[in-house]
């Protein structure tokens, strides 16, 4: 079910009615689609903040625009004003229900890998999924259990479990996790050895006199 957002359309398109509207708290914002003319309108910036955060970065927004009806669309695009870290615009893309589309997908990894207790480290490559599947059946994360992972081990885009009505697109031998073996204090001062300067000789006898 679509999550509801209101907006009411944008005639003014000037810079000094763009600022007004930023400093009522709302943001332009730009609705667009496949053969679907664009549409200029303002929403509540703090609203939209909070239905990502709580929606996920896929949901389907049913955005209510005044006087023009509800429609279903994702966020497609943001701004941010990098000095104020305060967000400035958005694009939002009309969706079809019926029809398949393209999106990435966060990735993320549960649970404590063997490895790790071991004194490995893990690390993960990816952290996003490319799926394609109905606006509907796109999940908000896909999740892998690495608690198995044992020191040089690994996990590819093939052991992702399948689970939804969607397809993964990234190639299938991707590396989206691994343990890697630890770096002990006696590697990094072997290392450190190595890469020390060499003594000068007869440098202490020259400064003692």
């Amino acid at each position: 079910m679509a999550v509801k957002l209101n907006a009411t359309k944008r005639e003014n398109l000037t810079k000094s009615a763009t600022k007004e509207i930023r400093l009522s708290g709302k943001i332009p914002a730009v609705v667009y689609g496949k053969e679907k003319e664009s549409k200029s309108v303002v929403i509540d910036s703090i609203e939209l903040v909070k239905t990502v955060r709580d929606e996920g970065r896929n949901a389907i927004i049913s955005l209510d625009v005044e006087n023009d009806g509800a429609v279903d669309v994702m966020l497609h695009d943001y701004q941010i004003d990098p000095i104020k870290d305060q967000l400035i615009h958005a694009d939002f893309y009309v969706v079809n229900m019926s029809e398949e589309m393209d999106v990435a997908v966060t990735l993320r990894l549960d649970g404590e890998a063997q490895g790790s207790k071991d004194g490995g480290v893990l690390q993960q490559p990816l952290y996003e999924i490319q799926v394609r599947a109905k606006p509907g059946s796109i999940p908000e994360e896909i999740s892998v259990d690495v608690s198995a992972l044992e020191v040089g081990d690994s996990l590819t885009v093939a052991d992702i479990p399948t689970e939804g009505s969607y397809e993964i697109l990234d190639e299938q031998d991707t590396t989206i996790a691994t343990v890697v073996p630890p770096t002990t204090e006696e590697d990094f001062e072997t290392d450190t050895d190595e890469n020390a300067e060499p003594e000068l000789v007869g440098a202490e006898k020259e400064d003692k006199e």
